[in-house]
């Protein structure tokens, strides 16, 4: 079966660092899906405004060559646990096929690129090829008593978020928010915890360098905002 991408994703994650480990964890976090020519029809989503959520089917296009394995280190899990590939979420997988579910804010039904959908809560980078796209179902999608594994054992560590006063002329309010909430998942990889490592993040055509220690993490001063 061959399957080519129906859509692309912009969003404001310029590489795949620091994009939240699960859709729907920072939900303020916008994103909008571009819509390939060939599908770039209002007909195509006649009905869509009708639901609050969908399902994307995507593409870990990063990963595409790299290995494979049978067994995976889940983030959750301090990154030094092995489980099955297919009992975890991990973006190391056989076809590199991922499926979020994302918030419908708006549709934007004019202008070249038209019809775009705008929504939050994504864990795409930008330029994310899309495969598919389906209305998320309370009655058949919803669970509320399932099981989650070691999910629902092991608690994310959130951290505390320490942001220089400098980036309140440099960025909205609405987005220094979002930007707090993606750091406080702790970005790092789970291996990692040098506390002297400065770490560096595409965010919003922005290069974010924060270090960790302990649980506090120190955003520096923005010396070198904008991506060149």
């Amino acid at each position: 079966m061959n399957i080519e991408a129906i859509a692309h994703f912009r969003s404001p994650f310029g590489s795949k660092f620091g994009i939240p480990r699960q859709s729907g964890v920072v939900k303020n976090i916008r994103g909008s899906i571009i819509l390939t020519p060939q599908w770039r029809k209002a007909e195509a989503l006649e009905g869509i405004t009708d639901f609050d959520y969908l399902w994307l089917i995507w593409g870990f296009s990063e990963n595409v060559s790299a290995p494979k394995h049978a067994t995976v280190r889940p983030p959750r899990l301090g990154g030094n646990v092995r489980k099955g590939v297919f009992a975890t979420r991990s973006s190391f997988r056989p076809n590199n096929l991922a499926l979020s579910s994302v918030r419908i804010e708006a549709v934007e039904w004019k202008g070249p690129e038209a019809p775009i959908i705008h929504v939050s809560g994504a864990d795409l980078m930008d330029g994310t090829p899309i495969y598919d796209i389906k209305p998320y179902i309370t009655f058949t999608d919803s669970h509320a008593d399932a099981k989650s594994g070691f999910a629902d054992t092991v608690a994310w560590q959130q951290l505390e978020v320490s942001i220089p006063q400098e980036y309140g002329s440099l960025m909205s309010q609405d987005d220094l928010q979002t930007l707090h909430d993606i750091l406080a998942q702790d970005p790092r990889p789970s291996y990692q915890s040098d506390a002297e490592r400065i770490y560096g993040m595409e965010y919003a055509g922005r290069n974010v360098q924060f270090r960790v220690k302990g649980h506090l993490l120190e955003v520096l001063p923005p010396s070198d905002m904008f991506k060149k």
